[in-house]
């Protein structure tokens, strides 16, 4: 037995232990989230949470609904991908000038963007610098907009739509090198955190382009998680594996977590804050 557990590389057996800890905290931390406060407020565009500012585009009655499946972004407006990004710019501009303590970035798609602020982790001020439907290439081409923030964390969550939009593998592959790359060049005193891609419902589905989600075998997302934790390891950054947490033995979303099958309902956002909490105590400094 000993001469099989010498074999194992000391990633596997970490990623081993780190999960055992996640699912055997869990359900202890869930108690716990629901306590949460639904005492905040948006303040120029900032969430605050107690004393600490978060982005968050979600209104009051979101908030005060702990009912709600997904709060609406930018209070339920519609806008366009360049409109998304000139409000980032002037999230990241205001929060650079603050310079607030222990800033955390929450980097990413449609799942991160619509991460309910008073749900997100103490001890940290967060900036939300996602978009609805963002790809790899979109992230990447906006990273500059967090250049002068003293960055602390990132979170980071991307490749979905790139799955779900017909991108291939390989051009997922070098972006995401890019991308965590660039965040290493730009904030080198950052902490990294790359969060694995998390699986669909399948046939459970009920998302606008199911088809589409029918049509992304579980195995590639697998794949691509795989090489997500050998860029997050080559860059020397984090990666915290999401995924066994949120998929059922079939290698589909739990039913219990998901609105339709891509996005998450409140207890699976419960359960990210949950899996986030748990890594930022047991690695992050």
């Amino acid at each position: 037995m000993v001469k099989w557990l010498t074999k194992i590389p000391g990633w596997a057996v970490l990623s081993l232990v780190m999960n055992g800890l996640l699912f055997g905290s869990l359900l202890a931390l869930w108690q716990d989230q629901a306590a949460v406060s639904h005492s905040s407020k948006l303040v120029s565009g900032l969430l605050v949470a107690g004393d600490q500012p978060v982005h968050a585009a979600i209104t009051d009655a979101a908030i005060a609904d702990s009912t709600l499946a997904i709060p609406q972004p930018a209070g339920g407006q519609k806008l366009s991908y360049r409109q998304w990004v000139d409000v980032l710019a002037k999230d990241a501009a205001a929060v650079a000038v603050q310079k607030p303590a222990h800033l955390t970035v929450l980097l990413g798609d449609s799942l991160s963007l619509w991460f309910p602020g008073e749900l997100m982790p103490g001890r940290r001020v967060w900036i939300n610098q996602s978009i609805s439907g963002e790809k790899t290439q979109g992230l990447l081409k906006r990273l500059d907009l967090l250049k002068d923030n003293d960055v602390e964390a990132v979170f980071l969550m991307i490749g979905i739509n790139d799955l779900i939009w017909g991108k291939p593998d390989d051009e997922i592959i070098a972006n995401y090198r890019e991308i965590v790359a660039q965040l290493k060049k730009d904030h080198p005193q950052a902490q990294i955190v790359v969060q694995s891609i998390l699986p669909h419902g399948g046939e459970e589905s009920t998302w606008e382009s199911r088809d589409k989600l029918l049509a992304l075998n579980s195995d590639r997302i697998v794949q691509l998680n795989t090489a997500l934790q050998q860029i997050a390891a080559d860059n020397n950054a984090y990666y915290l594996d999401l995924y066994p947490i949120f998929v059922t033995g079939d290698g589909e979303l739990r039913s219990d977590l998901t609105t339709d099958g891509l996005h998450l309902n409140r207890q699976g956002y419960l359960v990210w804050r949950s899996a986030i909490a748990l890594y930022a105590q047991l690695k992050l400094q």
